[in-house]
């Protein structure tokens, strides 16, 4: 019997109750199967259109599928194994039963009787599955990506990652394999990611079918490359996004934003952009002032771009049933629905609604809103909070989308909340639009979706895992990606505890892509008032000069050693735009063979030229580190040092190690 056909240039293959297509896409393969009559027709992640011109060759008891620096090899049972170019194994399905290995004994490793099949499908209901992927596991590899984790771990073999969109957990599932192949599983479907010792698998609670793609290269950077040429790359970095972003919880009036401001101004600490956080509105949903508190928003927007400060304003995708927009939002079933139960998705302060980004018609009335109440008073660019969104009860299969059922495709949600403001702000001529949005999916970075880590505690813990969630995000394509500098919560501003912790952190920050002051400070000011922009409280004062003359100093120095890598930040920020390349990178993005990079997960690259290793333990006054090859300049003594070596060096409390490329310029001063 012939299972194998080759339609439309892919190859198809159709057994028992199952189908399955390897199709040539961009330079990898796309592989879909289900137990359906027919495929899906989303695309997810991959839509924009990037079929390719591959090989496809049929035997008679085997195809094969070749295109970019990778091919399948697919037996009559359906099993898959990937290779490269040079023909070295990459990654091949876990069967292990005597109808899936071989008829003739030539693979009896899996020739036992568990009847253990790589792809699996239990019926949910409808045209749905729960299902998995299973492949071998390869005790020799290492894993990144996969997006945001808070965990110590930035080589992700032998974890557990579970799908989901969450505050500080960002499901962006592209896989980087030390062994020269990435996978991205192309499902925004609840679910999970098993990479352990002894099986790789991908799971979804509630899809129509399985849908991924693979790549592979020679290095990380050109899987890195390759997957974001596929999946979208961020817009150009405008050069006063490059700068110092001033923020708290919460500015609760137009005076005091516009005192802040101008106190900047007065100290000539150069202000890039200010920010407007939550509940400075009316209502949830209203997104407008409240004029009770910002009387004349336009004037003090005016008054911050003379200073050449850009205005942020925080937006959220909750509708209150008390917003003005939320009964032709329900009508217009612009908000994502509850199967059952009380049509709420969250308690904040009442009862909200989320949008529902995945509608067209919803991100045109958001954006409208917004131009209405925001841009048109001079807003520059927008901060889109509770991206994930942050259900009140994370009870994903009760809550249904306009794409479908949310255990289906919840995880798409952060992408489309993104593309909501950049489309809009494409469409008024914005040639690089740039948001601050809290989580992320695969090709969010087309959108210009600056991500940043959520809520995450102000420990020293927490700072650890933020250098690893930022370094698994960018090989995951998200090249834009910050965390709030000093960490979110539980930070009193007169502990000398924290005080430490802040200037560790700020270091931390002034070499992240963006580099962002923000945080819920202890001890909290009283509500200016019960409704509207009054009614939440606002933390203790965040701005360098909230603490003592030496962190001021410190943030001082940092934030003008950053204004003058401008330059070279301008070459880092272009190649993340032409190629995809993240702004901080691991070691062995830049130097793969040599493998003792491949474990260092306590300093990074900023571009190319720049090392940087924080101080991420309390009390630590030296700094062990690992030089790549080369020759490098210890920025703060001069003193040159020869690389593949380990060195300790000192890290006052006020100073962070940094070590420049020799012949590189870096700093200009």
């Amino acid at each position: 019997m012939n299972f194998f056909e080759i339609k439309d240039g892919a190859l198809f293959f159709k057994r028992r109750q199952e189908i399955m297509e390897i199709c040539p896409w961009g330079v990898g393969l796309r592989v879909r199967a289900t137990q359906n009559r027919s495929f899906s027709d989303k695309d997810w992640s991959l839509d924009v259109p990037a079929k390719a011109d591959g090989k496809i060759e049929l035997f008679d008891d085997h195809a094969i599928v070749r295109n970019g620096s990778i091919y399948a090899v697919v037996t009559d049972f359906g099993r898959i194994s990937f290779y490269n170019e040079k023909d070295e194994l990459l990654l091949k399905e876990y069967y292990r039963s005597w109808d899936y290995g071989t008829k003739d004994w030539k693979d009896l490793d899996t020739i036992i009787m568990q009847r253990a099949a790589a792809r699996t499908y239990r019926a949910v209901g409808g045209d749905n599955y729960a299902l998995s992927v299973r492949f071998e596991a390869d005790d020799n590899e290492k894993l990144f990506g996969m997006g945001q984790y808070q965990q110590p771990q930035f080589d992700l073999k032998g974890c557990t990652l579970e799908l989901a969109q969450k505050n500080t957990q960002a499901s962006v599932p592209y896989l980087v394999s030390s062994k020269g192949y990435g996978l991205l599983w192309n499902n925004p479907a609840i679910g999970r990611a098993t990479l352990g010792a002894n099986v790789t698998e991908f799971t979804a609670e509630s899809t129509r079918q399985i849908d991924y793609w693979i790549n592979a290269a020679d290095t990380p950077a050109a899987l890195v490359e390759q997957y974001t040429e596929l999946t979208g790359r961020v817009p150009m970095m405008p050069e006063w996004a490059m700068g110092f972003w001033q923020c708290k919880l919460r500015y609760q009036t137009q005076d005091e934003v516009l005192t802040i401001a101008r106190r900047y101004k007065e100290l000539n600490i150069p202000l890039s952009v200010i920010v407007i956080d939550f509940f400075h509105w009316t209502q949830q949903g209203d997104w407008r002032f409240d004029p009770e508190y910002f009387p004349d928003p336009k004037a003090m927007i005016d008054e911050l771009h003379k200073m050449g400060v850009r205005v942020m304003v925080s937006i959220w995708p909750t509708v209150d049933r008390a917003s003005v927009n939320y009964e032709e939002m329900k009508e217009r079933d612009l908000l994502i629905r509850t199967d059952r139960g009380l049509n709420v998705t969250m308690e904040c302060f009442g009862m909200e609604c989320f949008i529902d980004p995945t509608n067209p018609e919803t991100r045109e009335f958001v954006w409208q809103k917004a131009m209405e109440n925001y841009r048109t008073l001079g807003v520059d660019l927008f901060w889109l909070d509770e991206a994930e969104p942050e259900y009140t009860v994370q009870d994903f299969d009760i809550y249904r989308y306009y794409d479908g059922p949310a255990n289906e495709c919840a995880n798409e949600y952060p992408a489309r909340y993104s593309q909501t403001f950049f489309d809009g702000m494409k469409k008024e001529g914005i040639e690089n639009p740039l948001n601050l949005v809290r989580c992320a999916w695969a090709g969010s970075q087309r959108y210009g979706s600056l991500v940043w880590s959520g809520d995450v505690p102000s420990t020293f813990t927490y700072l650890r895992y933020q250098l690893t969630a930022g370094l698994n995000m960018g090989l995951a394509g998200i090249a834009w990606w910050t965390a709030d500098i000093g960490g979110f919560h539980g930070g009193n501003v007169h502990d000398p505890a924290f005080q430490e912790l802040l200037m560790r952190w700020f270091q931390f920050g002034a070499f992240c892509p963006v580099m962002r002051l923000h945080g819920d400070r202890d001890p909290h000011y009283k509500p200016l008032g019960s409704t509207g922009g009054g009614m939440v409280a606002s933390g203790a004062d965040n701005e360098i000069w909230s603490y003592t003359p030496e962190i001021q100093d410190m943030m001082s120095y940092y934030i003008l050693l950053r204004e003058s890598m401008k330059g070279y930040m301008t070459t880092v920020m272009k190649e993340a735009h032409e190629k995809g390349t993240p702004v901080i990178k691991p070691l062995f993005y830049d130097y793969p063979e040599d493998k003792t990079c491949w474990d260092i997960a306590d300093e990074f690259l900023f571009g190319h030229d720049l090392l940087v290793a924080p101080v991420l333990y309390a009390g630590e006054r030296t700094r062990t580190l690992y030089l790549p090859e080369g020759r490098w300049c210890e920025y703060e003594t001069g003193k040159v040092y020869d690389g593949g070596c380990t060195i300790t060096v000192d890290a006052p409390l006020n100073r962070v190690p940094l070590f420049i490329k020799e012949g590189k310029t870096v700093f200009v001063k």
